[in-house]
């Protein structure tokens, strides 16, 4: 049987997400710092919603952490033991990183109904300022991102898990006002539950990419149907069988197929027809392709039988 492969990489060097790192870097290392003062400010004022937040905030540190993770691991070279090199380390990370989170939602949820029981005294005032600080950290780092987010789809994910940690913020400058102005505590459980849903479907989809990278399952956006049949419209494939779809890492999707031809003449401009088809209509520009002989394999399953 005639084979011909082909095989592109595509391993960028240089990325756009690589030229904000040292953005990202900061961005990161504001979050992780009033996180923990979240915390700290959390248990002195009794406040679930600071803790709630302080959850929120770890979201934004995993999905900033993976956005450097993405572009560090990325930037080393495959090895003969590891010929992808390290970018499935991005993969790892967001699946502890989402199960940590569901963790911290489910406790979230058992302490605001513990709070509902029994409301405990709430500090309004010192709740407010750290609040308040939060939202400028926040900001900050908006600012920081928001350059990078109109070029690089890493940097865009990171920019929004900040967005949505600002309006967790928000939220407990609202409870802190109300507790404050009016004395009802209830109103922290409150806000905090509603931080923890806000959270739990962000990291049941991170857990579900996750999975689904490390089960190498088809990238969503790729029709596998739609794929089969531009193969089959080129001129000369007679067949396409063991087609895969998988992902590598988050922006590293890799396709390999067997295409059966009529004439191994045409092998060549076959496989040149066939990167064009994917790289232009799917994005795949890392593709493997082996070329059969209709001939040969009709032999071949005679023989077999």
């Amino acid at each position: 049987m005639g084979a011909g492969h082909s095989h592109t990489a595509a391993r960028p060097t240089g990325t756009s997400a690589g030229r904000h790192k040292s953005r990202l870097a900061t961005a990161l290392g504001l979050t992780v710092a009033f996180m923990l003062v979240e915390v700290v400010g959390g248990l002195w004022t009794g406040s679930l919603a600071l803790l709630a937040d302080a959850a929120h905030m770890l979201t934004d540190a995993g999905g900033l952490a993976l956005a450097l993770i993405a572009i560090r691991f990325s930037e080393r070279p495959a090895t003969p033991q590891k010929t992808y090199g390290y970018v499935r380390m991005e993969v790892l990370s967001a699946l502890a990183n989402a199960v940590i989170l569901l963790l911290l939602t489910i406790y979230i949820f058992y302490e605001a109904y513990e709070r509902f029981v029994d409301p405990p005294q709430i500090l309004g005032g010192p709740m407010l300022i750290v609040a308040v600080i939060g939202l400028t950290v926040n900001l900050i780092s908006m600012k920081l991102l928001s350059a990078g987010s109109s070029e690089s789809l890493n940097v865009k994910g990171a920019y929004f898990e900040v967005l949505g940690d600002m309006l967790g913020s928000l939220g407990v400058i609202v409870a802190a006002g109300v507790v404050m102005l009016t004395g009802w505590s209830l109103a922290d459980p409150i806000i905090g539950a509603a931080i923890g849903l806000f959270i739990l479907p962000r990291t049941w989809v991170l857990l579900k990419q996750a999975v689904h990278i490390l089960m190498e399952g088809t990238p969503p956006e790729i029709d596998m149907s739609l794929l089969e049949v531009k193969l089959m419209g080129i001129p000369g494939v007679e067949a396409v069988h063991d087609l895969h779809v998988w992902t590598i890492t988050s922006g590293l999707d890799a396709m390999s197929c067997h295409l059966v031809v009529t004439d191994m003449a045409e092998a060549r401009s076959i496989l040149s027809s066939a990167r064009s088809a994917m790289e232009e209509s799917f994005g795949l520009s890392h593709v493997t392709i082996q070329v059969e002989d209709k001939v040969m394999r009709e032999a071949e399953g005679e023989m077999k039988i």
